[in-house]
């Protein structure tokens, strides 16, 4: 029988943060979400609870302990609270795995705020320096989450990062979730991936995708 791990969703009632957590409910999953809207996690937990009574979900209170308990700890937060959070789960967070979905906008779209040469992910790689540190999720919209296939296409989403058996987990996680899984390479290809959102962002607010849009390769 295949034991089950538990997932820390840290920032869960954002739009990513709970896009994700639904998402995760049809796996064999231990759910701990962790909001800094104490109301609206718990509101999240009782429609998660309301559509599946079975959910194995609960409220965490506080991210520490959330990862403490946690295998997997996903920071669905923006970039600029990664840091706060890294120095808070640190000790417990060691040799875990923790995806960072974060994509470092500035406040007009029209960069990132990393500097040249690195990327949100590896930022927080350097705050956890004992933790497995997989980028995922974050050439996704949530709105993709409840409509994962468009235009008849299933939406690729790609994942970095430096360790493979946590590349191969977090894979599960992103089919779990609905979309096609493809390993982009270590963990500097996020700084690639970063630039892409920031471009699907972009092509989206010129366009009027209405935040429902995703990349998909084409191959023979």
């Amino acid at each position: 029988m295949q034991t089950k791990q538990t997932i820390a969703i840290i920032g869960a009632t954002g739009n990513m943060g709970s896009a994700i957590s639904k998402s995760l409910l049809k796996g064999n999953y231990r759910l701990l979400l962790k909001s800094g809207d104490q109301g609206k996690l718990n509101n999240l937990v009782k429609e998660i609870k309301s559509n599946n009574m079975a959910a194995d979900v609960e409220a965490a209170p506080c991210p520490t302990e959330a990862s403490w308990e946690a295998d997997i700890i996903i920071l669905a937060v923006p970039f600029e609270a990664e840091k706060e959070i890294a120095e808070n789960i640190k000790e417990v967070a060691n040799q875990k795995i923790v995806i960072s979905i974060a994509n470092p906008l500035n406040e007009t779209y029209n960069g990132l705020v990393t500097a040249p040469g690195t990327s949100a992910a590896e930022e927080l790689q350097k705050l956890l320096p004992n933790s497995k540190v997989i980028k995922a999720f974050n050439t996704t919209f949530a709105a993709d989450f409840s409509t994962p296939v468009i235009d008849g296409k299933q939406v690729d989403a790609f994942i970095a990062g430096n360790d493979g058996d946590a590349l191969e987990s977090v894979k599960a996680l992103v089919s779990l979730a609905g979309f096609n899984p493809i390993v982009a390479g270590d963990l500097s290809v996020s700084r690639t991936l970063e630039h892409m959102q920031l471009l699907l962002i972009q092509l989206g607010m010129k366009s009027n995708y209405n935040w429902l849009a995703g990349w998909k390769i084409l191959h023979n």
